[in-house]
């Protein structure tokens, strides 16, 4: 059945109402923010979720990514503080965090930033020496990191880290630096050993001493009780030539004879067993010993003039025959040749 005019045009506006609806009905991913701009003027931002906006007067500005990106900084060349040439490259990571200020406050938002680290990576690395420049990159990041955000606060951005990734110095420089770090090897071997003969040389020299401390106090008790031996002995030989002088004082005979005896007798042990002696010639007989000693007790009762009991009267021995020269060998002595 034809349509009347009446159903077209009703037709027509039905149509047209559902092209108005679907094109202010907007959709916005998760992650992103989109602005909407009425006549060209910013008005808003649209959350993720579906959203409606007025069509043919308001329409879509920008799209905007607000999660953390990363942005891959170039090798740059850097001339540190002591005139050393270094090359280095980073890495700069940033979230939008106002869709509205990094859209209409900066153009081309990744080129900003990337020449604004670029900037601030010579600026920091300039200003310290090539040896502090490679042991101290957490400053350097730091340094980084606190400039750069600062830099780029009025546009709706936020740094949340600034990495160096990579320092490179020349060549010669690197080689200059590792026979640097060779010699100071082997500057620390050479004090450490040196400081290790040191302290052998101390404990050695501290062993010498505790033993030389030893060996005297063992040598002065030694001493000691050498010289206590000898006091005793003497006061031992003083009490019994005391004893001695006594019993002579006191007329014993007997002490007499025992004190000569031993003399004689400590003569002749003192005769043979001396070294330069061969042979011996002295009456040995027991006869001529036992009168000797008679003798001198005779002596010792005349001097002392003790008057005694008379004696027993003895027999008169018979007249001692001759003393014979004996030969007397010494045993101790070395036999002589022939």
């Amino acid at each position: 059945m034809p349509f009347a005019g009446p159903d077209i045009v009703v037709i027509a506006l039905v149509a047209l109402v559902i092209l108005v609806l679907f094109a202010g009905i907007k959709t916005v991913p998760q992650g992103f923010r989109y602005t909407i701009e009425r006549f060209g003027r910013y008005t808003r931002t649209l959350e993720p979720g579906l959203n409606l906006i007025v069509p043919f007067i308001e329409r879509i500005g920008s799209k905007l990514n607000v999660m953390e990106q990363v942005l891959d900084v170039p090798t740059q060349e850097v001339i540190t503080k002591d005139n050393a040439s270094v090359s280095a490259d980073a890495v700069a990571f940033y979230q939008i965090l106002n869709a509205a200020q990094a859209a209409y406050q900066v153009a081309d938002l990744q080129n900003a930033i990337l020449n604004l680290t670029m900037t601030n990576i010579r600026s920091v690395m300039g200003s310290m020496d090539l040896d502090e420049l490679l042991s101290n990159r957490e400053v350097i990041n730091d340094r980084l990191l606190r400039v750069v955000d600062e830099a780029v606060g009025p546009w709706g951005i936020k740094v949340t880290r600034v990495e160096i990734k990579d320092i490179q110095p020349p060549k010669d420089l690197v080689d200059a630096m590792g026979r640097q770090m060779k010699a100071e090897r082997e500057k620390r071997a050479l004090v450490l050993e040196a400081e290790g003969f040191r302290n052998a040389q101390i404990l050695r020299a501290e062993g010498a001493k505790q033993s030389a401390i030893l060996q005297a106090e063992g040598q002065r008790e030694a001493a000691y009780r050498e010289a206590e031996a000898r006091e005793r002995l003497a006061e031992a030989e003083a009490k019994a030539t005391h004893m001695v002088s006594e019993a002579i004082a006191a007329g014993d005979l007997n002490a007499i004879n025992y004190f000569v005896a031993q003399k004689y007798t400590e003569a002749m042990s003192a005769i043979g067993t001396a070294p330069n002696s061969k042979i011996v010639l002295m009456p040995m007989e027991a006869s001529s010993l036992i009168g000797s000693l008679g003798g001198i007790g005779a002596i010792a009762r005349e001097v002392f003039g003790e008057q005694t009991s008379a004696p027993k009267p003895r027999p008169v021995a018979p007249p001692a025959a001759p003393a014979r020269a004996t030969p007397v060998v010494n045993p101790f002595a070395p036999e002589r040749e022939n």
